[in-house]
Order: C-alpha cells, then sequence, then structure tokens
C-alpha cells in the first residue's frame, strides 16, 4: 500500500508540473521566430534567458543600477514591459519592479527548482524574462518583479 501511495503521489507531481509547463510552451504568439532567427537576432546570453529560460548571474547586468528616466522593453520583440517609476533596489542583484505595463507581460507557473514559481514572460514574444515574489515594497503593490536584464533593452524618456 505504501508503495502504491508513493507512485500515485509521484504520478501526480509529474502530471502537475509537465501541464502547467506546457501550456505556456504551446501558446502562439503575435511575434513568432525560428531558433535560428532568435539566434542572429539575440546575444549568446539574451537567447540563453530570453528563449531557453535561463537566468543571468545576479549583480552583472548595467540595467542592475540604471536610475534614468524611461521604459524597459523586451530584448526580443521591442514590447515595452516595465517603466522606471516603477523600478527600485531589491538588493538582489536583478533590475526590480513593483508593477508591470498591463497586458504586456504574462505570467505562468514554472516548477524547474523543485516548487511553485510564478515566472514572467512578454506577452508579445513568449521571451522569458524573469519571477514575480510577494516580498516587493509594501507602500506600493507588494511585488518584486525580478527580471533579467539581458532580456530588457532601456528606451530613455525623450526630453
Amino acid at each position: 500500500m505504501k508503495k502504491f501511495l508513493c507512485l500515485l503521489f509521484v504520478s501526480l507531481l509529474f502530471n502537475c508540473n509537465s501541464s502547467a509547463q506546457k501550456e505556456s510552451e504551446n501558446k502562439t504568439y503575435k511575434v513568432t521566430k525560428t531558433d535560428e532567427e532568435w539566434k542572429e537576432q539575440l546575444t549568446d546570453m539574451e537567447y540563453y534567458v530570453l528563449r531557453q529560460a535561463g537566468t543571468e548571474r545576479s549583480f552583472t547586468s548595467p540595467l542592475n543600477k540604471n536610475y534614468k528616466v524611461g521604459t524597459y522593453h523586451c530584448k526580443g520583440c521591442d514590447t515595452p514591459l516595465f517603466k522606471s517609476e516603477h523600478k527600485f533596489d531589491s538588493g538582489t542583484g536583478w533590475p526590480s519592479f513593483d508593477q508591470e505595463i498591463t497586458g504586456n507581460v504574462e505570467f505562468s507557473t514554472d516548477y524547474k527548482i523543485g516548487y511553485a514559481r510564478t515566472e514572467e514572460h512578454c506577452a508579445v514574444c513568449g521571451g522569458h524574462l524573469g519571477h514575480l515574489f510577494n516580498d516587493g515594497p509594501r507602500a506600493t503593490t507588494g511585488k518584486r518583479h525580478c527580471i533579467n536584464g539581458a532580456a530588457l533593452k532601456f528606451v530613455p524618456k525623450e526630453d
């Protein structure tokens, strides 16, 4: 009986894991390209982050300490994702925002490290951006969008 319950538990765990991940993988996005086209457009790190859901090392992105006024766009398709007024220093080593530009960021559940996390994607090209956590500034949304700088392009505000 113990073996049966253990087998049942493991089976449920893998079924939940794969269906949640496949949901976002099978979606068709407005901007779609072949892997070769993405590789031509993006650097190795950008491709790793945006197309393979990788993570850059913390404290390596120049955008982490960027405090200029402007908008952060998707490096893959140039969709505006975050405004500089919502950026804050989380101390984590990745650019962090307390809110996204509504409708331009999508969310899914990722179990890649053994537990559920909210993963963020560009709503237009499906590029992996980072993860959403509930430990952001309490004075605003309480959310922390922890975003890979390699997934972003900063567009300064024009005067």
